[in-house]
């Protein structure tokens, strides 16, 4: 049977505080995914292949850790009674992200000039296993709770638009504070965990969690009904974390998550080297552009509800991509760009965000109100992304023209085409996902075991919109 949904709509209160819940993970991605390389390579001096490979080993080990903290977090009790199950992980990983993620852009204690770099890899490594643990936890627990707190799909799509708009609405101290003077990265950090920390605070305290028994499947002696009492819909099968394996519209939502989030994770990586390399700019424009990228991409969050409920997701995807693409086309067309780089800042920021929120609310369609195995879902979603996004910049590195320096002629060009690829070649391949999706529509085909999954009860297919 069913489990029930809420009865109303989430008040604007709950829903605002649910959003502050992921702006701790928010920031620290930026600040990851944004400016490590140039910390690591730059600052740091050490060589491309081990700044990649830094960055690789964060994104395996989140990788690793998102589907086992999924399942985790499915099968867990009640967790803190006051906090529930899905909160406890949330706090859980923001205690390990706030104590882990200063020492990652401090120095190494103890390192000199002379040290080598493989000494400080070594260093650096648990602080980055630590800091992917707790990112992992916060992100999926967070994630989890969508379908819990909504039980429509537009309010899914509001609940996540809130959720993604909430870091570029506020997260300008980020880049303002590097405008303002502030090159330390230790002291970055540190702004960055304590803002988070504040936030985080929010969420647990202005977010409710539903205090659900986990569905179990009946017992030898017990008969499940295979029609609903209606009979319009067959009933609800019970999906477990291994059931989810043997979906194909599991691995359809995976692929898309996956080439969404290396669009949107690559592009925030290479933005810097691409406009310091590349288009030969002031450094100011390191925190501008991805502060007119946050802006653009917060503002079109609003549109996000109506656009998907007047386009379907589908469409709106679509659309997203060809936002994409237009900005692929011109960085790879225009022979110089100098401060029109603002307006293609906008197109990359709004294409973002759009299939971001998009891609994120159709695997809350498919989890549907299989809610006690959702966070197994994010988490192997994740998985996908963290692992592709990895070995991306781990290729992308080797690759790279001049690996003991951080300018030099052969990098003008390098960038550039890097630009070009995470943007405008992912995005064909989304839109070859996209395709499969419309051809093949995502449905749930679930078969329901009793005695311990031995017996077969019944098949159902549905679709998920």
């Amino acid at each position: 049977m069913a489990e029930e949904r809420p009865p109303t709509a989430l008040p604007l209160r709950a829903r605002l505080a649910f959003s502050c819940g992921h702006f701790l993970n928010d920031l620290c991605a930026s600040l990851w995914f944004t400016y490590l390389l140039l910390y690591v390579h730059g600052v740091l001096g050490y060589s491309s292949r081990r700044a990649g490979a830094l960055l690789l080993l964060g994104q395996l080990a989140d990788g690793v850790c998102t589907p086992l903290l999924g399942y985790e977090a499915d099968r867990a009790g009640p967790g803190c009674a006051r906090c529930g199950r899905r909160k406890s992980w949330h706090l859980t990983g923001t205690l390990c992200v706030l104590l882990s993620f200063p020492f990652i852009f401090s120095p190494c204690l103890g390192c000199t000039e002379t040290t080598p770099q493989w000494a400080g890899l070594i260093y650096y490594s648990p602080f980055i296993v630590i800091f992917q643990f707790g990112w992992a936890a916060t992100q999926i627990s967070h994630l989890s709770l969508i379908p819990e707190l909504v039980a429509t799909d537009h309010e899914k799509v509001e609940l996540t638009a809130f959720r993604e708009g909430q870091v570029e609405a506020l997260g300008f101290p980020l880049p303002w504070a590097l405008t303002s003077g502030c090159s330390c990265p230790q002291n970055l950090a540190l702004i960055v965990v304590g803002v988070g920390a504040v936030f985080s605070l929010l969420f647990h305290l202005g977010t409710q969690e539903k205090s659900r028994p986990l569905p179990r499947p009946p017992g030898p002696d017990e008969q499940t009904p295979l029609l609903s009492e209606d009979r319009k819909r067959p009933a609800q099968p019970l999906l477990l974390w291994k059931h989810w394996l043997l979906e194909p519209a599991f691995y359809q939502v995976a692929m898309l998550y996956m080439v969404t989030r290396l669009i949107v994770n690559l592009s925030q990586t290479y933005i810097a080297m691409y406009l310091t390399n590349s288009l030969l700019l002031p450094k100011k424009f390191i925190a501008t552009i991805p502060l007119v990228m946050y802006i653009s991409g917060f503002l079109s969050s609003f549109l996000m509800k109506p656009v998907n409920k007047w386009m379907g997701r589908n469409l709106t995807y679509f659309v997203g991509l060809l936002i994409i693409l237009a900005f692929a086309s011109w960085v790879m067309l225009a022979e110089r760009i100098g401060v029109e780089v603002y307006a293609a800042a906008v197109l990359l920021g709004v294409g973002s965000a759009t299939i971001l929120v998009t891609s994120l609310s159709m695997t809350a369609d498919l989890i549907g109100s299989n809610t006690h195995s959702g966070a197994f879902v994010y988490g192997a979603m994740s998985f996908t992304d963290k692992v592709a996004n990895g070995l991306a910049v781990m290729v992308i590195q080797n690759l790279h023209p001049c690996p003991t320096q951080l300018c030099c002629h052969g990098c003008v060009e390098f960038y550039h085409w890097v630009m070009v690829a995470v943007t405008g070649g992912v995005a064909v391949a989304a839109i070859l996902s996209l395709c499969c999706i419309m051809i093949w529509p995502i449905r749930i085909m679930a078969n329901l075991h009793l005695n311990g999954d031995v017996e077969l009860a019944q098949h159902w297919v549905w679709p998920v919109e």
